[in-house]
């Protein structure tokens, strides 16, 4: 499980992240970093002064809203990713080391080639020119803003200019190839249409052979469906091959080299531009995530094949040409999909979208229309897994949590109390087995129901300055006062190790399970320096409330399982921020036990033998301390 989803996270665009500073600060950045810092990064930073419920945002991307995609290749000047970098440098929670000049070239090629065509593929030769340059590159982009030009960046970029050519005489060998041979029957041509020529993971194809393909299925869909895909086999070939001079391919090197500085330079970090800035969300934690207009695509010669979940009118398997005036033909993935979010890019306007459909002659436009804002209901879909298990003479309630959602404080305080109107309960296990994290707000708001106004994390920030969180005071109605346990495992992460570890620090609660993950490290949001995209940055660690640190070190349980292997740890992320060790902040009066009853072998039975394991351990320990 990718790590970048355990976030805690500032504001974002469009009110679409309105849980907004999780990590709400009163302090501001030190005085070393704020030089340069941008008026608007500050004003996110020192929000957490006047909010009390993360739902406010100042400045930045809110009031900007999302960015409607071009299409266009992300161009950066060379001062615009000195910025950049800089404030990245001077944000993170830890003093900047060292990036790997050979690892940086091959994340730049990534980033730089969004079909396969420009640097990643085995024939294009800007890759090994990337490789040359590294060194050179990485100085440029660390240097500061005005000491110069980024002259390696302008010779990849000649470098691009001459290989961009020759892909687009290949692209227009290919369209006269298939205009001379197009499909023949409907279902030819469908299949033709919603077939996917892009590689996923490591390009194998040549430059040469996808460019003469893509032109082929071009020109065989032209002459098939006629001049109206015309606008979109244009689209594909200036997408394809952009009609970029030097200069502008250099700036096209620059952008894709900050996408990949900025995770050297942070293992949870990123920089996305605008236009594609919802790649580095995790809109799915949100209390009210955006509707798209699709839920898995796949790119096409001429557009966007939808996989699933279409939003009618329009149905899985279409083909989206265009979403309003924008053709997705030759559209890179991180484009494509939050133009899918133009619902939210422009809300309460009709959306138009050109598509092709399977048994139709020629495309059509649909227009979808704007969701009516209604409240969002509350419904068992909403709800946490809970189920109740026998447990010596009564049953304790078993609550799953695979993520931490903003409104999970919310979620729990429901589940808490479907669970105490069935019956009396002996105790609660909060099961947070492979729950990678998410936001620190929610995770805050579910400790208030078991720790209510206890002080928390204390938090690191550059300057050495440390916060302290504390938890509601969530009233005894809706909170839980009886025994409670939490169950991990190594794919514990971040805000789940939050909850585990406050319940074990005031000894509040068992932890049973295997030693979690180890992140102790927060993610926010910034509008960049430059102020033509966004930063997802660390720029905190933070330790349980005893001070014990949990970055690289994860939470070791009081009960240990044997349980599957983790494959990932954060002490194994390159790049991964080390541990801190943090003062204890703990209420003293507060630390106390709250003794599970034992079970006199009486436990389950159990749909997972892995809680059934957890239960029989905490009663067996409790009944050998007695």
């Amino acid at each position: 499980m990718h790590r970048q989803r355990a976030r805690s996270v500032a504001c974002v665009a469009g009110g679409i992240l309105a849980a907004a500073l999780l990590w709400r600060s009163p302090a501001t950045p030190p005085e070393e970093a704020r030089q340069g810092i941008a008026r608007s990064v500050l004003q996110l930073l020192e929000a957490g002064d006047e909010e009390t419920d993360g739902a406010n945002c100042h400045g930045g991307s809110l009031e900007r809203g999302f960015t409607l995609p071009t299409g266009s290749p992300t161009a950066l000047g060379c001062d615009q990713a000195r910025l950049v970098v800089a404030q990245a440098r001077a944000m993170l929670a830890a003093p900047p080391r060292p990036i790997h000049p050979a690892k940086f070239a091959d994340a730049t090629s990534d980033w730089l080639d969004p079909h396969g065509l420009w640097s990643v593929a085995p024939d294009a030769p800007t890759g090994a020119a990337l490789r040359r340059e590294a060194a050179a590159l990485l100085d440029e982009l660390q240097a500061p803003a005005g000491s110069g030009p980024c002259a390696a960046a302008g010779r990849l970029g000649a470098e691009l200019a001459r290989w961009s050519q020759q892909i687009a005489l290949l692209f227009d060998e290919g369209i006269r190839q298939g205009e001379a041979r197009p499909p023949t029957t409907p279902t030819q041509a469908w299949t033709l249409a919603t077939a996917a020529p892009f590689e996923d993971g490591i390009v194998t194809r040549s430059a040469r052979d996808l460019a003469r393909e893509l032109g082929r299925e071009a020109g065989a869909l032209s002459a098939r469906y006629g001049p109206s895909i015309a606008p979109y086999v244009e689209a594909a070939r200036e997408r394809i091959s952009p009609p970029l001079d030097p200069e502008g391919w250099s700036h096209a090197v620059l952008a894709a080299a900050l996408r990949a500085y900025v995770p050297q330079l942070d293992a949870h970090g990123a920089w996305a531009p605008i236009e594609e800035e919802i790649s580095i969300y995790d809109l799915g934690l949100e209390i009210s995530p955006p509707s798209r207009m699709w839920a898995e695509m796949t790119r096409t010669a001429l557009g966007v094949r939808i996989d699933s979940g279409a939003s009618a009118p329009l149905i899985d398997g279409d083909v989206v040409l265009r979403i309003e005036d924008v053709p997705l033909a030759g559209m890179s993935v991180e484009q494509a999909e939050q133009l899918s979010l133009l619902g939210d890019l422009r809300p309460g306007r009709r959306t138009r979208v050109a598509l092709l459909r399977r048994g139709l002659a020629a495309p059509i436009e649909v227009t979808l229309e704007p969701e009516p804002e209604v409240p969002t209901p509350v419904t068992t879909a909403s709800e946490l897994t809970m189920h109740r298990t026998r447990y010596g003479d009564g049953e304790v309630a078993v609550i799953h949590i695979p993520d931490v959602p903003d409104d999970l404080g919310d979620r729990l305080s429901r589940v808490l109390l479907r669970a105490r109107e069935s019956g009396p309960l002996r105790g609660v296990v909060l099961d947070l087995r492979a729950n990678g994290g998410g936001s620190t707000d929610g995770a805050i708001a579910a400790i208030g129901h078991f720790l209510p106004g206890v002080t928390l994390f204390p938090m690191r920030r550059r300057d050495g300055g440390v916060e302290v969180e504390r938890a509601p005071d969530i009233p005894t109605t809706r909170g839980w006062a009886g025994p409670v346990a939490a169950l991990v495992d190594g794919d514990s992460a971040s805000a789940a190790e939050m909850i585990a570890g406050a319940l074990g620090s005031y000894r509040r609660g068992i932890v049973v399970g295997d030693r979690t993950y180890g992140k102790g490290c927060a993610q926010e949001y910034l509008d960049d320096e430059a102020h033509v995209g966004v930063l997802r940055l660390t720029t905190l660690l933070y330790a349980l409330p005893d001070g014990s640190p949990v970055q690289k070190t994860g939470i070791l349980p009081q009960l240990s399982l044997t349980l599957p292997v983790a494959v990932e740890r954060e002490d194994r992320i390159a790049h991964a921020l080390d541990p801190w060790q943090g003062p204890d902040v703990r209420d003293a009066a507060r630390v106390r036990e709250v003794p599970w009853p034992t079970h006199g072998g009486r436990v389950g039975p159990c749909s997972d033998d892995v809680v059934c394991r957890a239960l029989r351990a905490i009663g067996t320990v409790r009944a050998a301390a007695r």
